[in-house]
């Protein structure tokens, strides 16, 4: 196997490492990758979402440490970070159930650690876990900004909305250093193609001199996720992630900078969370927030087992409760991948919560049911001739 590389990043010291070819990328991850063991009252990890590492669903082969291998006052791992080579950024989906068509991400995998996170499968296409591993192991995109200035460039590009991210969060911590997802939103100002920005982190703030400045020409909207206003259960669901307060702050900042802003009640978690949201959506309002959104939780493939144990740990009282409440939602099963019934659900109790939204959105004052739409008009292709400008 060929070596790897590392440097250093800004003040802090951020490894990245990069693998030459695929094939020696799925046999490193195969042979190092351990699977952890679920305690009985839950896997709990200091820091992380998920102690677990549950098998890949398409790997034939698990590595599972013996029990007398675990050390339970062993710290919890470190984030490893790779260079990950992609060619190109934008990608495309035809989903019915999304609001965008094109999406960025500099980022894959998240330290934010949400237990929730219906992107942590995806590392299972990267031959790891959707557990312990989406969280501390995140590839990192270098290249992001130069390969968005290329794509922008191209011709058969039209200035469609972008989102940032559609996946894993753009302003996950290390941001802070890496300053990808700043570099991007540097050349969509030069462009000026428009972007609609969703995190659940406040460092979103930092920004808000480019998103000031390409919202005066409409070409910019930031949407706030906060899933409770309990900075303990935060802590436990997200732990790495902005506390509730510090996300509504961002909402006052940028909207005082000219941002319009957002909140998306994501994800609502029948028999947990669901009572918060008509406090949820007057705080977001009361901060500067002009339009919202939610979505019910959905647990796909490994999410079922993840979930499961983190309420074991955390919430055990709750647990049957909680599940049941998801079963009644999906026609008896924890998931169901149908269009129009993944991100709401169906059935009585999902009218209940969708009715409950509604009348929270209206008392709230949120003046319409839709953020504005952004301007693609302000739209400019650099490196062409412009006899008039």
């Amino acid at each position: 196997m060929r070596e790897f590389q590392g440097r250093r990043v800004g003040l802090a010291r951020v490894e990245i490492f990069s693998i030459a070819r695929r094939r020696e990328f799925r046999f490193y991850f195969a042979m190092t990758r351990k699977a952890s063991k679920p305690a009985a009252n839950g896997s709990i990890q200091r820091g992380r979402g998920t102690g677990l590492n549950p098998q890949n669903r398409f790997e034939k082969i698990d590595f599972q440490p013996a029990a007398e291998a675990f050390d339970p006052d062993a710290p919890s791992p470190r984030t490893t970070f790779y260079r990950d080579t992609a060619r190109s950024l934008i990608t495309s989906n035809d989903s019915p159930d999304l609001g965008f068509e094109f999406s960025l991400n500099p980022y894959r995998g998240c330290e934010h650690g949400c237990i929730y996170c219906y992107a942590r499968p995806y590392h299972e296409f990267l031959g790891l876990s959707a557990g312990l591993d989406f969280e501390t192991k995140i590839f990192v995109k270098e290249d992001a900004p130069a390969i968005l200035r290329e794509e922008l460039l191209r011709e058969s590009w039209n200035a469609d909305v972008l989102v940032m991210c559609g996946v894993t969060d753009c302003y996950q911590p290390v941001e802070k250093k890496l300053e990808l997802t700043r570099g991007c939103l540097k050349v969509l100002a030069e462009f000026r193609n428009p972007v609609a920005m969703i995190t659940k982190n406040s460092l979103v703030t930092r920004d808000a001199d480019l998103l000031s400045d390409m919202a005066r020409d409409g070409c910019a909207h930031v949407t706030l996720s906060v899933t409770t206003l309990d900075a303990e259960l935060q802590r436990r669901m997200e732990p790495r992630a902005s506390t509730p307060r510090a996300r509504l702050a961002a909402m006052r900042l940028l909207a005082d900078a000219g941002v319009p802003v957002g909140v998306n009640v994501a994800p609502i978690i029948p028999g947990l969370t669901d009572h918060e949201v008509p406090a949820i959506l007057q705080a977001a309002r009361d901060h500067g927030a002009a339009s919202a959104g939610y979505t019910v939780v959905r647990l796909p493939h490994a999410l079922t087992t993840l979930f499961d144990d983190w309420l074991q740990g955390n919430f055990p009282d709750r647990k049957a409760k909680v599940l049941n409440r998801l079963r009644q939602m999906h026609d008896g099963r924890l998931y169901q991948a149908t269009w129009g019934a993944r991100m709401h659900g169906v059935g009585p109790l999902a009218e209940q919560i969708a009715d409950l939204f509604a009348i929270a959105r209206r008392r709230a004052g949120f003046p319409g049911d839709h953020r504005p739409p952004l301007n693609r008009g302000a739209f400019r292709r650099l490196g062409q001739l412009r006899l008039f400008d």
